[in-house]
């Protein structure tokens, strides 16, 4: 890979995290860094020696470590990418920020409320830049969309309705997932469908000014997909807020656990001139694939809504998959590297960042207050 300027040295990548096996780092993280200039995928780590040879081996990676401590103190590594679940994160992470690194970190960014503001204040004492995988904020669909709406393609919003599977929290699990079952893992339909979703609503309508809220957890058992042995699980399945915008509008969102027959995902922008929808096949819709619709004025009926070519960010061996999950991130590689490069357009935004991070557990913290004492919950300015 190579930089995006003859005289600029490409950005050097370490993973922590990327395994031989596969995993979501070898999935979304390798494709994305392999398909930028820019980049040097230069070291990873794993949880062992063996294992991080194997996965150096597999992907071409020079340089490997048994420990994401090693990993930080090279010097020959830039920015540290932690691929790990999330209960790992801070011991991970903050081994990356003492060593004075730039951290890309998946979301959530920590496994609670008070991890994450530890490691944005750690971030912010050692002046580096962060990054998290919200990478719907820098998706082409969701970027056109927030135009379109910031543009009045709708008129004033008047209410959005978001109805979502979780796939977690359904009726079976697999060893794989078997953490997420835990209220205390920070992986629950809150923190991961839930965290993703209201955070890319909020990119494009404005931020909550109150909420109320019901979380349940209607499936206390469920059952290993395998062996077909039946564990407890604390975490919960359902999910129904609604809540007032600071613009005035009224906004909905249901999540349920696992999958559904019906609906993977759709989202409703209802306004005074016209209406918007944004529609995807899968749970995971923020890995990308989404298509969007509308109609306005004397239109009787939605129709589709091409994105146009320059929200692709020059991305074009992209256009074609754009429901490969690494597109998504690979558009967040970009903007962050544009970030780091100082090349960033005068308008454009930068990438959401560990005090984002923490803006966006807050409101998630309060989300589950209001569902707590059973009344709507006035919040604070929650971010950008």
């Amino acid at each position: 890979m190579t930089s995006t300027s003859p005289d600029r040295e490409p950005i050097r990548v370490g993973v922590v995290g990327l395994s031989a096996s596969g995993g979501w780092a070898a999935t979304a993280h390798v494709p994305a860094l392999a398909g930028l200039d820019g980049y040097e995928l230069r070291a990873l780590s794993a949880s062992s020696a063996e294992s991080a040879r194997a996965a150096g081996e597999k992907y071409a990676v020079p340089l490997v470590f048994a420990s994401a401590e090693e990993l930080a103190r090279s010097e020959e590594v830039d920015l540290v990418v932690v691929t790990v679940k999330v209960p790992h994160h801070l011991e991970l992470i903050r081994p990356a920020l003492e060593a004075g690194k730039m951290v890309f970190s998946e979301w959530p960014l920590g496994a609670d409320l008070a991890q994450a503001e530890e490691l944005a204040d750690l971030a912010h004492r050692r002046g580096v830049l962060t990054a998290v995988g919200l990478q719907a904020r820098s998706a082409p669909p969701l970027r056109y969309l927030r135009d379109l709406v910031a543009e009045g393609y709708v008129g004033r919003v008047l209410s959005t309705s978001m109805l979502g599977s979780g796939w977690i929290g359904g009726a079976t699990y697999d060893d794989n997932y078997a953490y997420v079952l835990d209220i205390a893992s920070g992986a629950t339909l809150l923190a991961i469908p839930f965290g993703h979703s209201v955070d890319a609503l909020t990119m494009v309508l404005g931020e909550f000014r109150e909420v109320s809220a019901l979380i349940e957890n209607l499936r206390p058992e469920v059952t290993n997909i395998t062996s077909g042995e039946v564990a407890a699980k604390s975490a919960e399945d359902q999910i129904a807020v609604t809540g007032v915008l600071e613009s005035g509008a009224v906004a909905a969102m249901h999540f349920r656990g696992g999958t559904s027959r019906a609906t993977a995902f759709h989202w409703e922008i209802n306004g005074t001139e016209g209406d918007l929808v944004v529609k995807a096949d899968r749970a995971q819709w923020w890995y990308g694939g989404t298509q969007l619709y509308g109609a306005r004025g004397e239109e009787g009926a939605l129709t589709e809504l091409p994105v146009p070519a320059r929200y692709q960010r020059s991305l074009t061996r992209w256009t074609e998959r754009s429901a490969d999950p690494a597109c998504g991130v690979a558009h967040e590689y970009a903007l962050l590297r544009d970030q780091i490069t100082g090349s960033l357009a005068p308008d454009t935004r930068g990438v959401p960042d560990f005090r984002h991070a923490v803006r966006l557990h807050g409101l998630l913290d309060r989300i589950r207050e209001a569902a707590h004492v059973g009344r709507k919950v006035t919040l604070t300015e929650q971010g950008s």
